[in-house]
């Protein structure tokens, strides 16, 4: 079989590349990959501020889905034609982390999509073990929403919310709309803080209770609505400097605050509300296997608002473009590029 790579060359740039795919480990199966969505760490690979991690020649992406094709001799679970997702952590098994049983924060961990070779190609070699099987009712294109709706069924399980808890969730990007979808999916209260007219409007048509805090006091918004209380739990998802003063502030005493943004330096936080109010800071990095299952589980309920979280699909020959019309259009969730013209739903 014959494979077709976009290959990260430099900044702004993708190459694409043609070549022969090996045959699968004996552990491994040979996916024909359908779809594989944009996210916030392909974008910052793409405009080249992550090449002494990724480096040249780089095939990165993995928030896909896809077609078994192919399957080593050791594949026993998995047979040709099966659906699946990837869920794209290498753990060692050795180091004192992966001991304690936290195989998603290894301390040796090879993210696959960054650290080695992703899935923005047409055919991808995977190990069998970070493979889950799409159930019958969720196509190849939803399913590709797996991976990024993990992180946000991870981030929610860190808060350990009780039943009459109130969240307040600092930013409306894809992440912070799918912890809404998530919160709503486990019947939790909640409210999101976004300054984007766009995602707020896109969030509203959703169902999804907002705030603007250019616009409306964040607090008095959050006091109105738990029984005169800040708020239980704070899921920051802006990782902006407003977000992280407003994350302890807006919080109860004793509350918990969630960190889910990645700050690329160092915000200035207020030490003193955690001191007073003896606040929990908790922070939420990928997914276990347990977010994937959940993940799967509410794609399948008829009324996730697919088509609003897909903003739009490119082909993989126009992955440049897709890359760039995220720069240009704030209003955009996710962007899937379609790996594979020749897989049909």
């Amino acid at each position: 079989m014959r494979n077709t790579s976009a290959v990260y060359k430099e900044k702004n740039t993708f190459s694409l590349e043609n070549s022969e795919v090996p045959y699968p480990e004996p552990e491994e199966v040979t996916i024909e990959v359908a779809y594989c969505g944009i996210c916030g760490t392909d974008r910052h690979v793409f405009h080249g501020t992550m090449d002494e991690r990724v480096g040249p020649d780089a095939v990165i992406g993995h928030e896909m889905s896809g077609v078994i094709r192919k399957v080593g001799h050791n594949v026993s679970d998995f047979k040709p034609g099966d659906h699946v997702v990837v869920r794209p952590l290498d753990w060692c098994g050795e180091c004192p982390t992966c001991r304690r049983g936290h195989i998603h924060i290894c301390e040796n961990l090879n993210f696959i999509g960054v650290d080695s070779e992703g899935a923005f190609q047409k055919f991808w070699n995977v190990d069998q073990r970070i493979l889950h099987r799409i159930p019958d009712d969720i196509s190849l294109k939803n399913a590709a929403l797996a991976e990024p709706l993990s992180v946000a069924a991870h981030d929610v399980r860190r808060a350990g919310m009780e039943e009459d808890d109130f969240a307040l969730i600092i930013g409306g990007g894809p992440i912070g709309i799918l912890i809404a979808l998530v919160l709503r999916y486990h019947k939790r209260k909640f409210i999101l803080s976004e300054i984007n007219t766009s995602r707020l409007t896109m969030a509203e048509s959703i169902g999804i209770e907002t705030v603007n805090p250019m616009e409306e006091n964040l607090e008095i918004a959050i006091r109105a609505r738990n029984r005169g209380c800040l708020a239980d739990v704070v899921f920051e998802v802006s990782a902006s400097a407003p977000g992280a003063i407003e994350m302890s502030r807006l919080t109860r005493p004793r509350g918990k605050i969630v960190l889910v943004g990645i700050f690329g330096k160092n915000p200035e936080i207020c030490l003193k509300d955690f001191f007073f109010k003896e606040l929990e800071l908790y922070g939420a990095r990928v997914y276990e296997r347990r977010d994937f299952e959940e993940s799967l589980q509410l794609l399948a309920q008829k009324d996730f608002p697919f088509d609003t979280v897909i903003s739009r699909v490119y082909d993989l020959v126009d992955i440049e473009k897709a890359f760039r019309s995220l720069d240009e259009d704030l209003s955009a969730m996710k962007i899937l590029i379609r790996c594979s013209e020749e897989i049909l739903e």
